[in-house]
């Protein structure tokens, strides 16, 4: 400013133009002018990092040069510290700390710089109050198109990011993975379940064909027993008919009944085993006296044991 001050050229004998010396003192105002400073800073395009060609980003790294144009517009944000871009070995949350900040992106950027004049003469208020107006919707659109062109580069710089990718990718796998599990076990216990119910069916019929042979068994053998019964009750039977009734000559058919009616009296209280035994004892026997003692010591057990009396007994006692 004392180099080229009107008052030291015309001292000189220089009679220069001073619009020079103007732009020399609109700038020194500038600078020391925090808001003004802040407002030429928000539209100073020296200042800017034009976002990487296809061409620039096939030869360089990727990291770097998107690295370097977010580090441009990080000095425009309200909110600190600002996240920076990383590399190909940032992790999952830092990227995406990453794009959530910049996708909402807080900037304090504004656009006074650019506003045009306003008159400061009182004769022309309403002229006044339309080129505030004119500047704050040009600084509305200004914002607005700046927004627009960082949510552009966000797009553009996320579109080929391989971390982005991958960790898609990665999600995909443990996504399918789980998805594989999921269905690997619902298949197992499905066929945990099917076996299951094979293995009851199965142990179902097994246990019916069982019961099944079970009661054909306790049938035949009932019949068995019961035939068995039949055999020996004719057995005892014969050996009184073989013993002539223990009569000599022809027995009259009252004696028959009577020895008869005592064999049958024997037989109603006496159980299968005991008519069983009985059998064996008369079976082999063919003297008279033999069988009619075996039946008199069979009267004696019965009505020793209460079951009879002996005055219930005809011919036998």
């Amino acid at each position: 400013m004392l180099k080229h001050h009107p008052d030291k050229k015309a001292a000189a004998g220089r009679a220069d133009d001073d619009n020079f010396f103007k732009c020399i003192q609109k700038a020194t105002e500038i600078l020391l002018d925090p808001v003004k400073r802040r407002q030429f800073d928000s539209v100073d395009e020296e200042a800017d990092v034009e976002p990487p060609s296809k061409k620039q980003l096939a030869k360089g790294n990727y990291y770097k040069l998107w690295g370097n144009v977010f580090k441009s517009e990080a000095r425009f944000s309200k909110n600190h510290p600002v996240p920076s871009f990383g590399d190909d070995k940032s992790t999952k949350e830092d990227v995406e700390n990453f794009y959530n900040f910049w996708y909402n992106f807080d900037s304090w950027r504004s656009f006074e710089y650019l506003d045009e004049d306003v008159p400061d003469d009182n004769e022309n208020r309403d002229q006044k109050r339309h080129m505030e107006r004119k500047n704050a919707n040009a600084r509305k659109k200004k914002k607005a198109e700046d927004n627009s062109r960082l949510r552009k580069l966000l797009d553009d710089c996320s579109a080929g990011d391989e971390r982005i990718k991958r960790f898609r990718q990665e999600a995909n796998a443990a996504k399918n993975k789980k998805r594989l599990e999921k269905e690997a076990a619902e298949k197992k216990a499905a066929e945990e379940a099917k076996s299951k119910k094979e293995a009851e069916e199965k142990a179902a019929k097994e246990a019916e064909e069982k019961a099944k042979v079970e009661r054909e068994a306790g049938k035949k053998a009932k019949e068995a027993a019961k035939n068995a019964v039949k055999k020996n009750k004719r057995v005892l039977r014969g050996s009184v008919k073989d013993a002539n009734y223990f009569v000599s000559g022809d027995a009259s058919a009252a004696t028959i009944d009577a020895v008869l009616g005592d064999v049958e009296l024997i037989q109603s209280k006496v159980d299968p085993d005991e008519i069983a035994a009985l059998a064996g004892k008369l079976g082999n026997l063919k003297v008279a006296d033999e069988i009619k003692g075996v039946w008199q010591e069979e009267v004696k057990r019965l009505v020793a044991a209460g079951k009879v009396k002996e005055t219930d007994f005809k011919a036998l006692n």
